[in-house]
């Protein structure tokens, strides 16, 4: 499975890179922390909520550490998306620890 860092996330981000970013974790972890720019799209929500990502698109998926988002790009593969779809290596906790020490970890 690909994965970015989050180092090479937040370069994405500040180039105005076109990617989407899909954020698979529960509303109340959302809460406690997130990356502005991601979509909230929890896993267990994912299969009634495909509409929402755009196939001709890269998509970065992201969770708390990486697996939930790596089961999420297994879900999109297995229904057909053949779009670049990265995982966020580490999750919001890479994000917290590498680019934003201010998103609190959890």
């Amino acid at each position: 499975m690909e994965e970015i860092t989050a180092i090479e996330l937040k370069k994405w981000i500040d180039e105005g890179s076109d990617f989407q970013l899909i954020d698979v974790r529960e509303p109340h972890e959302a809460e406690i922390a997130h990356i502005p720019q991601a979509k909230l799209i929890p896993l267990g929500n994912l299969p009634s909520r495909l509409e929402e990502i755009d196939a001709g698109k890269t998509a970065v998926v992201h969770c708390r550490s990486g697996v939930r988002s790596a089961k999420a790009i297994e879900f999109l593969r297995a229904k057909g998306f053949e779009n670049r779809l990265l995982n966020l290596k580490g999750g919001i906790l890479a994000w917290s620890d590498e680019v934003d020490p201010t998103v609190p970890k959890y």
